[in-house]
């Protein structure tokens, strides 16, 4: 069982995409009768954002370590061009030692140690302590290493632990790596990731078998609009809560989604689904943060759709 079983809904009331007849028509006609001109844009433009089918943020989520588990949040204050504060601040480089922490540049994904190469990772559960930087590693329930990844030592406890852990898979010595204000994400943009919940539920269904969100491993997952609704959102203005954010390009896939969260098994073909079924590899979308302020779970999602 995953944490997203409790927001399943029943498979009959997983499609919330019937329209709404004539809405739009009316609000044009009540701003043009009521408000001044100068006031008209405004209206239009709240109600285009109110228009689509209420999406609520149910989940929340960060990754402190690049690979590794997802650690759930309430709430989160966001800063424009940033991530979730603590998401993907450290990473596990191995091949060559090319990360300088004290200038640090994005990387492709596959620099690091991450689930698209290495799905025994999902077997590991982590929990990183932001107060004092301590890192828990378990493995059915039992500790396997714990250690302070801001020290020297700490470090190499973690490297050591996985170099044994993945064995030969691994290219050279792991490295745990992180820079100032750097974020490990897998794309070169500072941004927040998001899944809609309904779309998930619509592949599983093609797909045969109930599908655990976690696969997709995004910051933000949302529930309400139907599904596939979101690709329109990109290239739109909305609000994540009490900020702001850009709706900047949709997200392609890639085999660490074949990964099962639960059990590291390569269970599915999710890329290959998606290709063969809608014509393209993509699932969820990237926003960038553009004013600050407050998310929290169950806060409303907006998308300006005429931005």
């Amino acid at each position: 069982m995953s944490a997203f079983d409790v927001i399943l809904p029943p498979r009959k009331w997983a499609r919330t995409d019937q329209p709404y007849m004539g809405v739009a028509d009316a609000q044009h006609k009540v701003t043009q009768a009521i408000f001044p001109t100068f006031l008209a844009s405004k209206v239009t433009d709240f109600m285009n954002m109110a228009e689509t089918p209420q999406t609520l943020i149910r989940h929340i989520y960060r990754y402190p370590v690049k690979g590794l588990s997802a650690e759930p949040i309430k709430t989160t204050d966001l800063t424009p061009r940033e991530t979730i504060i603590g998401d993907r601040i450290y990473a596990l480089e191995h091949g060559s030692h090319d990360f300088d922490p004290l200038q640090p540049k994005y990387f492709p994904k596959t620099k690091f140690l991450m689930l698209m190469r290495h799905e025994k990772l999902a077997l590991i559960d982590s929990r990183y302590d932001a107060a004092t930087s301590q890192l828990t590693l378990s493995r059915d329930g039992k500790q396997v290493a714990a250690a302070d990844l801001s020290s020297p030592a700490g470090r190499t406890v973690i490297e050591q632990f996985f170099a044994a852990y993945l064995g030969d898979v691994v290219q050279g010595s792991p490295k745990v790596v992180s820079g100032d204000s750097h974020s490990f994400s897998d794309v070169a943009m500072k941004c927040l990731s998001i899944i809609n919940l309904n779309t998930v539920r619509e592949l599983g269904r093609v797909a045969g078998t109930e599908l655990d969100p976690l696969r997709f491993r995004a910051n933000v997952y949302v529930d309400g609009p139907p599904a596939w609704a979101e690709r329109e959102w990109v290239g739109k203005s909305g609000m994540l809560g009490g900020a702001g954010v850009r709706f900047v390009q949709e997200t392609t896939r890639c085999a660490a989604t074949n990964v099962n969260p639960e059990t590291g098994e390569r269970d599915m073909h999710i890329p290959k689904l998606l290709q063969k079924t809608y014509d393209h590899a993509n699932i969820g979308l990237y926003a960038e943060v553009t004013d600050a302020g407050a998310m929290s779970v169950d806060d409303v999602v907006s998308v300006n759709l005429e931005s």
